[in-house]
C-alpha cells in the first residue's frame, strides 16, 4: 500500500525497533513485510523459516546479509542479535507455545500472531514465560489497531447508540484442502472458531469493553467430508454480556465468505460489512443524528501494530492486546467448545472493569 505524502517518513534504522520474522507464509511475505517497510518505528532485521533458501531468498529481497537468515534449528542464535530486540511469530498455533518462550528466554519481545496457543492454559504458558523473562507480549489482533473498528467502539461507549441490547457478528469463508494444517485439530486446536471465528469473539469484546458472563454453542461436524475429520466445520454461539446485553457469533469453513459485525442500541445502530479483511473496512453508524459512513485516512493495519508494539518496547509500557487478551479469548473458546459438547449453557467468570484485560491505548492515524 503506498504512502501518502503526510505520513511521517521511518525514524533512522537505527532508532527503530529490529525484528525477526518466525514463520514465511503467505501472511509474511504479503503483508507484514510491505507493512515493517512503511514502519515509522520498526524494521526487519532477521527472517527465520524452516527453508534455507527461501530465508535467503528473502533476505535478499529485503536488503539483508546472509547472515540475517536462519532456519528454524538455528533459532536460538537470535540471542546473540542486539539488533533483533522482538520476534514475530507466524506459525501455525501449535508452535506458539515454543517459540514464544524461546524468545523469552534470549529476552526479546514477543508478537504473536493470534490465536495466542491452542487452548488457554498453553496460551497462559506464553504469558508465564514472557512475564519470568522480563519481556512485553503482544497478541496480534489487527482489529483492535484500526480507526473503523476504534470508531464503532466509540459509537457504542459514547452512548451514540443509546444502551445496547444486541450484536451479532459473522465471520465465514471456505476452506477447499483437506491437508490444510487449519484443518489439523494439533496443530490449530480446533476450526473456523479459533482461526475467524476469533475475529467476531475478539471484537465484541473490544467494542463493548465487556466480558461475557455465559455461552450457550452449537456445532456441526458433518461425516464423510474429508476436511473436518477432525475439527467442526461451522460453530453459532450466544453470549450473554452484563446488563442483559446478549451477542451472536457464527463462523464457518464451509460458506462463502462473509465478516460482517452489527450493533443495535436503543437509540440507533452500527454496521461493519466487511468487518474484518486487511483493507476495504465499511462502517455505517445509523443514530438519532442519521445516517452516515466516516472516512480514514490510508494505513496499514499490520504497520499500526508494529509501530505500537515498537513504542511500547521503547516505553515499558503495556500493549493494547497483551497476552493476556488473548488467554481470554482461549478462556472463551474453551468454555465454547465445551458448551457444544455438552448441550449446556457454560458459566464465566466475567469481570467488572472495563477492558479488564488491556493496556495502553494505541495511537491511532489522525482524520
Amino acid at each position: 500500500m503506498p504512502l501518502k505524502p503526510d505520513i511521517t517518513p521511518p525514524e533512522a534504522q537505527d532508532m527503530r525497533v529490529g525484528f525477526a520474522l518466525v514463520g514465511i507464509g503467505k501472511l509474511t511475505s504479503q503483508e507484514l513485510i510491505p507493512a515493517a517497510r512503511t514502519s515509522e518505528h520498526a524494521y526487519v532485521a532477521a527472517l527465520v523459516s524452516g527453508e534455507a533458501d527461501k530465508a535467503q531468498g528473502f533476505a535478499r529481497a529485503l536488503g539483508l546479509g546472509e547472515g540475517d537468515a536462519y532456519t528454524y534449528e538455528q533459532f536460538d542464535e537470535l540471542a546473540n542479535r542486539d539488533d533483533v530486540q522482538a520476534v514475530y511469530i507466524v506459525l501455525p498455533n501449535s508452535l506458539h507455545r515454543e517459540y514464544a518462550t524461546r524468545a523469552a528466554r534470549m529476552g526479546k519481545h514477543v508478537l504473536c500472531e493470534k490465536p495466542l496457543g491452542v487452548n488457554a492454559e498453553d496460551a497462559q504458558a506464553i504469558v508465564d514465560a514472557c512475564r519470568e523473562a522480563g519481556v512485553l507480549l503482544m497478541t496480534a489482533y489487527r482489529c483492535q489497531y484500526t480507526p473503523e473498528h476504534w470508531a464503532a467502539r466509540d459509537a457504542v461507549q459514547d452512548g451514540m447508540l443509546g444502551p445496547v441490547r444486541l450484536l451479532h457478528s459473522i465471520h465465514a469463508q471456505v476452506e477447499d484442502d483437506p491437508e490444510a494444517w487449519r484443518l489439523k485439530r494439533d496443530l490449530a486446536g480446533g476450526g473456523p472458531l479459533p482461526d475467524v471465528g476469533i475475529y467476531s469473539l475478539n471484537t465484541l469484546r473490544f467494542i463493548t469493553g465487556q466480558e461475557p458472563e455465559w455461552v450457550f454453542a452449537t456445532q456441526h461436524q458433518p461425516t464423510g467430508d474429508p476436511r473436518f475429520r477432525e475439527v467442526e466445520a461451522s460453530m453459532s454461539a450466544l453470549l450473554g454480556f452484563p446488563d442483559g446485553v446478549s451477542a451472536t457469533i457464527q463462523t464457518s469453513y464451509a460458506a462463502h465468505k462473509t465478516t460482517t459485525l452489527s450493533v443495535m442500541g436503543e437509540k440507533g445502530s452500527l454496521t461493519m460489512d466487511p468487518a474484518f479483511p486487511y483493507d476495504g473496512l465499511k462502517l455505517r453508524i445509523s443514530s438519532e443524528d442519521g445516517t452516515h459512513e466516516p472516512a480514514f485516512p490510508e494505513y496499514d493495519q499490520f504497520t499500526l501494530e508494529f509501530d505500537h508494539f515498537a513504542r511500547c518496547i521503547r516505553s515499558g509500557r503495556a500493549p493494547w492486546t497483551p497476552g493476556e487478551e488473548g488467554v481470554q479469548d482461549h478462556v472463551i473458546m474453551d468454555a465454547l467448545y465445551e458448551s457444544a459438547r455438552t448441550g449446556q449453557v457454560v458459566r464465566l467468570p466475567g469481570s467488572a472493569k472495563a477492558d479488564a484485560f488491556r493496556g495502553t491505548k494505541p495511537d491511532l492515524p489522525e482524520k
